[in-house]
């Protein structure tokens, strides 16, 4: 026979993660009152982006339903009036696709190259390698020496006269 005069169930502690054991994380804007989420204000919304460009999805970032669809919307608005970029800039891109390789030299000696070899594009849109511009750079060098001895001769034969 049920009991017609049952007591109210127990209050639920926060929800876990079953995985991890710890609480979901709050949501910082429900927590600081925030009504709207600014596309302006860049610092918090890279907060939100990863490393690769990415939008963070909610179980990263944290936030409520609501908030990170105004994350979402106000993410896309600052790329599109270029406040922010489509995708980070990577230093280095790794050559072919799954595993086939274009050239067949040992990787240490690939790797090496590309440290040292970075491309540099020059006025003219051509691609020179690094070792083109320093020694261009040491061409200038030289001749800006020579420049400043030279001034400094003549500036000896002013005195002299």
């Amino acid at each position: 026979m049920p009991r017609r005069n049952m007591p109210e169930p127990p209050k639920r502690a926060p929800k876990m993660d079953p995985r991890r054991g710890l609480k979901k994380k709050p949501c910082a804007f429900c927590q600081h009152g925030v009504a709207t989420v600014d596309y302006k204000d860049l610092a918090q919304l890279r907060k939100y982006i990863s490393d690769r460009g990415k939008i963070r999805g909610r179980k990263v970032s944290g936030n409520c339903q609501q908030h990170q669809r105004d994350v979402t919307d106000a993410i896309k608005t600052a790329r599109e009036l270029a406040l922010l970029p489509y995708t980070q800039r990577t230093v280095t891109e790794k050559r072919g696709g799954r595993g086939g390789r274009d050239d067949r030299r040992p990787r240490g000696d690939r790797d090496k190259e590309e440290a040292t070899l970075a491309d540099v594009v020059g006025d003219d849109g051509a691609v020179i390698s690094q070792r083109e511009v320093l020694e261009d750079a040491s061409v200038v060098a030289a001749d800006f020496e020579a420049a400043a001895e030279l001034e400094e001769a003549e500036a000896v034969a002013e005195e002299v006269k």
